[in-house]
């Protein structure tokens, strides 16, 4: 049995309700939930929220909420991990049973069914999975204000390398994470070798933290036909 869990917390603070907002038509959350129920290697699709309303919203798209997560683990400072740890050990309490956990995020409406899979099918050699995409300039020409004024660079030592010759550096896309509940559990490091990266197109990741990365986000998803 495969489980995916989709956190969701009702105290966002720069995008205020951000969860079940409407973009591009229907709550932000339904998007997750409908890939989900699309993806079609999922058991159970729940929602962990301390939210009533974003609770009522994912149920109406067709989640499961079984619980409430506590407010210990809902504030500001709460890693996604103990979110999931706290999911699996209450589902298993309570009876539940399962193989696989996917924690895919409720502000994830450009992930595709396709790299769920892949990820799922991943774990067959490695204890994490989850999507990266490229950065768009070379990380090492970074540069940064100087308190007095102009600007540096990161690393100085790569001024004169040509962009070509420097390696190639990717993040994380924010989508979804695939692992079994032991891993979880452990609190793995997700950068090693045991984790499978599920290669991103940049086109198809937006981080949406923000109203100006909310208004891009709903740019591109338009531009992209994922609104019909």
């Amino acid at each position: 049995m495969n489980i995916c869990l989709i956190p969701a917390r009702g105290g966002s603070k720069r995008i205020p309700r951000k969860n079940i907002r409407n973009f591009c038509g229907k709550p932000m959350i339904s998007w997750s939930i409908e890939a989900a129920q699309k993806a079609g290697c999922f058991d159970r699709i729940i929602v962990s929220t301390d939210d009533v309303e974003i609770a009522d919203v994912a149920r109406a798209a067709g989640a499961e909420v079984p619980f409430m997560r506590p407010q210990n683990i809902s504030d500001d400072f709460s890693t996604t991990g103990e979110v999931v740890i706290h999911a699996i050990d209450t589902l298993t309490e309570n009876g539940g049973q399962f193989d696989a956990v996917c924690c895919l995020y409720a502000t994830a409406p450009f992930v595709d069914v396709k790299d769920i899979r892949i990820g799922l099918k991943a774990l067959e050699t490695h204890k994490f999975a989850f999507p990266v995409t490229s950065f768009a300039f070379p990380i090492q020409r970074a540069v940064k204000m100087r308190p007095e004024g102009g600007l540096e660079m990161f690393h100085p030592e790569h001024a004169k390398t040509r962009s070509q010759d420097l390696t190639e550096a990717y993040h994380d896309a924010g989508q979804f994470y695939w692992a079994r509940p032991q891993d979880w559990r452990a609190g793995g490091q997700m950068f090693g070798p045991d984790t499978h990266p599920v290669i991103l197109p940049r086109w198809r990741v937006q981080d949406i933290d923000t109203f100006e990365d909310w208004t891009r986000a709903e740019a591109m998803f338009k531009a992209l036909g994922l609104d019909k």
